[in-house]
């Protein structure tokens, strides 16, 4: 009989991220490599997490690079796998307690810091701008927006209320067809600045739980219309999570909790 050899593996920890306790907010994985693996590999690994988003990380001088996968693409910006990857850093001790961190992505450098409980992230702003709705679009969330607009990743769409929001019930086939990585919807909130939810079955998740890139186009949005530059959101999915945010000028900050749920070993 073979006997199973333990500690041989690459560590993967599983996070809740824009959550303070555990089975909320967005899960992400999040493994710190060794040395250089192949996109292929990290998006077979993704695939067998089956979350949302897997980050993957490897030290350079100044920080680490930093790539996300879902189950089915590579994909240039995510907040919440950000966020995990973060606190998986400073959690472990291969970061110090209190030191910023460079994350070397396809969107740029982005930085993370401590701010008590919570983890402050420096992301780029990603403004929209007025956009006709493709066809079928409204069919297929069940609503009609008040207004639509479109980045270079998503479309945004404004609706009449809150309630319409959290009781959307999307048509994910239809949704599948449009070319953009997703769609956000949104509408001004009753307990926080504004509400939304984030839906990308084109990228392999048909609904994510709470996403911080969307947030870089919320925030702006709404602090246009709101006159607010730090506003407090919600992601109205079923596990929902709060995101603080920040617009300053061309950037956008990201607040948000973390808890670790699952640590483990890749031994493939």
């Amino acid at each position: 009989m073979s006997m199973i050899k333990c500690g041989m593996g690459i560590p993967i920890t599983q996070v809740d991220a824009f959550a303070a306790k555990p089975f909320a907010g967005n899960p992400a994985a999040v493994c710190v490599l060794p040395e250089q693996r192949e996109a292929a590999w990290m998006q077979s690994v993704a695939r067998e997490m089956n979350l949302s988003e897997t980050a993957f990380l490897e030290k350079r001088s100044d920080g680490y690079s930093l790539r996300w996968f879902t189950p089915a693409i590579e994909v240039y910006l995510c907040g919440h796998a950000t966020l995990a990857s973060a606190h998986v850093l400073w959690e472990t001790g291969q970061c110090g307690a209190g030191e910023p961190i460079r994350f070397h992505t396809r969107s740029g450098v982005l930085t993370a810091g401590q701010n008590g409980e919570w983890i402050d992230m420096d992301f780029p702003a990603t403004l929209e701008q007025r956009a006709s709705a493709p066809p079928g679009l409204a069919d297929a969330l069940g609503a009609e927006p008040v207004y639509v607009g479109k980045n270079q990743f998503d479309y945004l769409m404004e609706l009449d209320s809150e309630q319409t929001v959290r009781d959307l019930d999307p048509d994910y086939g239809l949704l599948r067809k449009l070319p953009v990585r997703g769609i956000i919807v949104t509408a001004r909130g009753s307990h926080y600045d504004f509400v939304s939810r984030f839906f990308a079955p084109g990228s392999g998740v048909d609904e994510d739980p709470v996403t911080g890139s969307a947030h870089c186009a919320l925030a702006p949005y709404w602090g246009a219309k709101l006159n607010k530059k730090e506003m407090l959101a919600y992601q109205a999915s079923p596990r929902g999570g709060i995101v603080k945010v920040r617009v300053d000028g061309d950037r956008v900050h990201l607040g948000g909790q973390a808890v670790t749920v699952l640590r483990g070993e890749l031994l493939a």
